[in-house]
């Protein structure tokens, strides 16, 4: 359909646009340039009437808004009264505002100075604690960000821009810091985080760590570091995905909520699993990283209940778009992003596909489904994750496939654990015992995988080429697929 057409052509320039402007700055006059192409070429086909010249027209326009909309957010985070002052130990008064991220040895805070529009990362001492909402006191040497080198040297992480997409342009660290006030921050948000670390706290009375931190990562994404050696196994084994709450796992956990809720009818199904997700999201604090990871899982819920996967993809691009519209850095350097795209088109497209070539595996516990929406989202998800990490797992499926089963299970006793531990400890002891069993489960094979010498291989250099061409590979099969069902 032509609709169809100028709905893509636009998404894709537009899109085009913000990743080109990502790498180069050629000036508002560029975009600018752009717009006036795409009218002059609109313009020529009016005059020709050569209704082809059309499409091209709105590929440009896109392209034009795409780099525009980059130039409007290049300087977020950037605050003049702060960038006189680099390198000079500074007095800063400010409000933590978003939840603290706690390290093995440390703690980043993010730090909405009072007098200034650029935010400020502090790392800091793991004591004295500060949570969301405290009014703070700095006084430390005020820097910028660096890039760094990673993965042998061979390839440059854009630090500066990971932290500028959060509209961070400064850091400092291990300042002398002093509590001024408490309560400063969003109330919603602050009662969010509260009910998260009471939760935790009666996690923590009842299950032991690294079980406990494992834990609060999978049901209420808490940012409590299992430590670098743990860590190392979790992407050794390739199930590094279950360690905290992103996009990758709350997409993979929507899958599986729906399989659990297979027995009621369809409507019930969708509307339970959707409030499910939704509810799931606003527990965990509602991060820009839960709500485009939810909003994407709720969209794999629909086209997998209903099966309308040419609808569903249209309605992910359009959310895509309006994400990458509020903020478009989130294209280019949010891994999170990426991920939770890519593993929902591989939940729409290839675990289809692919469960029903697993005829071999048992239906009971949900074995094939999983395994099926396991293998897809491996495959779309690899050739990201060796770019962006080069470690191949070797082990990845069948950890996968003996760990996945358990984690709604997981959450589902973890949550009744940490809930009921408000009202009474012994009463949720017996549903603490079981998730610990299912954590310690989880643990051992993580490190029975970990500890064999074939577990992973390094892949010192994934080019980013590379990474392009898997993904037309995937991209020229799908059309081919389509094509050749279409003849059928």
């Amino acid at each position: 359909m032509a609709r169809d057409k100028f709905f893509y052509a636009g998404l894709a320039g537009f899109a085009i646009g913000i990743f080109f402007r990502s790498f180069y700055d050629f000036g508002a006059i560029f975009w600018q340039f752009l717009i006036f192409l795409a009218g002059a070429v609109l313009v020529a086909g009016f005059i020709s009437r050569n209704r082809h010249l059309v499409l091209p027209a709105v590929f440009i326009f896109a392209v034009g808004l795409g780099v525009g909309r980059f130039d409007l957010s290049a300087n977020r985070g950037i605050a003049p009264a702060l960038e006189t002052k680099i390198g000079q130990t500074v007095l800063l008064e400010g409000i933590i505002s978003a939840e603290p991220d706690e390290r093995e040895t440390t703690t980043k805070l993010t730090i909405d100075p009072a007098s200034s529009t650029g935010r400020v990362l502090v790392t800091v001492a793991s004591y004295p604690e500060f949570s969301y909402g405290n009014k703070v006191k700095l006084r430390g040497k005020l820097e910028k960000p660096k890039n760094f080198s990673e993965l042998n040297e061979l390839r440059q992480f854009d630090y500066v821009s990971y932290l500028t997409k959060d509209g961070i342009g400064y850091v400092m660290f291990q300042p002398v810091i002093t509590l001024v006030a408490s309560g400063e921050g969003n109330f919603i948000k602050e009662k969010l985080f509260d009910f998260k670390n009471s939760f935790l706290e009666n996690v923590g009375e009842m299950i032991p760590e690294p079980a406990a931190s494992l834990l609060g990562g999978l049901v209420v994404g808490a940012k409590r570091s299992l430590g670098s050696d743990w860590l190392e196994k979790f992407r050794q084994v390739g199930i590094i995905h279950i360690v905290v709450l992103s996009g990758y796992n709350i997409t993979i956990v929507a899958e599986f909520i729906m399989r659990l809720l297979a027995f009621l009818p369809r409507l019930a199904r969708l509307s339970f699993g959707g409030l499910t997700i939704i509810l799931f999201a606003i527990m965990t604090g509602g991060s820009a990283t839960i709500v485009r990871a939810s909003l994407m899982a709720i969209l794999v819920i629909v086209a997998r209940a209903t099966g309308r996967m040419y609808e569903i993809t249209r309605a992910l691009l359009l959310a895509g778009f309006l994400m990458v519209l509020h903020n478009p850095k989130i294209l280019v350097f949010d891994t999170s992003f990426q991920l939770s795209f890519l593993s929902t088109l591989g939940l729409i497209y290839l675990s289809p596909i692919i469960e029903k070539r697993l005829g071999f595996l048992t239906e009971k516990w949900q074995l094939r489904q999983i395994a099926g929406a396991t293998i897809a989202t491996q495959v779309f998800v690899l050739p990201l994750l060796l770019y962006q990490m080069g470690t191949l797992s070797l082990v990845a499926l069948p950890a996968n496939l003996l760990i996945l089963p358990t984690i709604p299970w997981t959450m589902l006793f973890g949550f009744l654990a940490g809930a009921i531990g408000f009202v009474s400890q012994i009463i949720a002891l017996p549903f603490a015992f079981i998730a610990y069993l299912l954590l310690a489960f989880q643990l051992k094979i993580v490190t029975l995988f970990a500890a064999l010498p074939f577990a992973s291989i390094s892949i010192p250099y994934f080019p980013v080429s590379a990474l392009f061409a898997c993904y037309a590979v995937f991209a020229f099969l799908k059309f081919f697929g389509s094509k050749k069902r279409a003849l059928q």
